[in-house]
C-alpha cells in the first residue's frame, strides 16, 4: 500500500506540476465560463465549478505533502551522510530535525555569531 501511495504521489506531483496541468485546468475553467450563458448562470452550473474547486485541490494537498515529505527526508538524509564523510565536520548536527525549537535557535545564534567574526 505504501509503494502504491508513494508511486501514485509522484506521478500526481509530476503531472500537476507541468505546464500542461495548467493549460488544461484553464482550459476547464474557460468552457466552464463560457456555458455559463447556455445553462442561465444557475445554481448547477457555479455549484459544478465551487465542488470541483473544492474537492480536487483538497485531494492534491495529502498527494503533495507525501512527495514533499518524501523529498525532504532523502535530503537531510544525503546531508547527514555528508556529514559523516567530513573530516571535522560535527557529527552532532545528523538528524537535527528531531531537535527542539529553542535548540536550534540556540544553534541558529552561534552560526550568526560565527558569521559575525569572519566578516570582522
Amino acid at each position: 500500500m505504501h509503494d502504491f501511495f508513494r508511486s501514485l504521489a509522484n506521478s500526481t506531483a509530476n503531472v500537476v506540476g507541468s505546464p500542461w496541468a495548467f493549460i488544461v485546468a484553464a482550459t476547464i475553467v474557460i468552457i466552464w465560463a463560457l456555458l455559463g450563458p447556455w445553462f442561465h448562470f444557475s445554481d448547477t452550473w457555479q455549484l459544478t465549478i465551487n465542488t470541483t474547486a473544492s474537492i480536487v485541490p483538497s485531494l492534491m494537498v495529502f498527494l503533495i505533502q507525501n512527495t514533499q515529505n518524501r523529498d525532504a527526508k532523502e535530503t537531510h538524509l544525503k546531508l547527514d551522510e555528508l556529514l559523516r564523510a567530513v573530516q571535522g565536520a560535527r557529527l552532532s548536527f545528523i538528524s537535527l530535525e528531531h531537535l527542539f525549537e529553542d535548540e536550534l535557535t540556540r544553534l541558529e545564534n552561534e552560526f550568526t555569531q560565527l558569521r559575525c567574526r569572519r566578516r570582522d
